[in-house]
């Protein structure tokens, strides 16, 4: 179909064949599931998004996770008091600088880490029921080389 001016007149079918679209629709799907099953756990996604980045790399300062995540460093504040509370975190002043808390994981922060990969396991799962193994295994690495290109690291 065009326009008066001849342009190409796009419609749904345009929209829904955009990589774009299909992320968005499905990311705030996956979201919005993700969210529910770690709220029974007491968190919401963003703070298993900062177990997930204390796990992965040495204690950090809560600025350097703040650079780290792209995130405010008030935010991160408020998250890691919120884990502190649930004792999945422990603040410790750095020793060479005494202005520096360094925050690390605890036993406990590392079991709620794991329930919440449990969580995003099920909605997984569940988000990709029709697919067969090899078509599951190839959107997994294909999503993680489009995060590795676009995302900070």
């Amino acid at each position: 179909m065009s326009d008066v001016k001849g342009a190409e007149v796009k419609g749904a079918a345009a929209l829904r064949a955009t990589v774009a679209f299909n992320l968005g629709t499905l990311g705030a799907l996956a979201a919005d599931r993700f969210a529910a099953r770690v709220e029974a756990l007491g968190l919401k996604p963003k703070h298993a998004g900062l177990l997930a980045a204390l796990d992965a790399g040495s204690a950090a300062s809560q600025q350097e996770l703040a650079s780290r995540l792209g995130v405010a460093p008030s935010l991160i504040v408020a998250l890691a008091d919120q884990l502190q509370e649930l004792g999945a975190v422990e603040r410790l002043r750095d020793p060479e600088d005494r202005r520096r808390q360094v925050l690390t994981l605890t036993a406990e922060g590392r079991s709620l880490l794991a329930r919440c990969a449990d969580a995003a396991e099920t909605v997984d799962a569940d988000l990709t029921a029709g697919l067969t193994a090899a078509q599951r295994t190839a959107l997994a690495r294909h999503l993680r080389t489009l995060g590795e290109h676009h995302l900070p690291h």
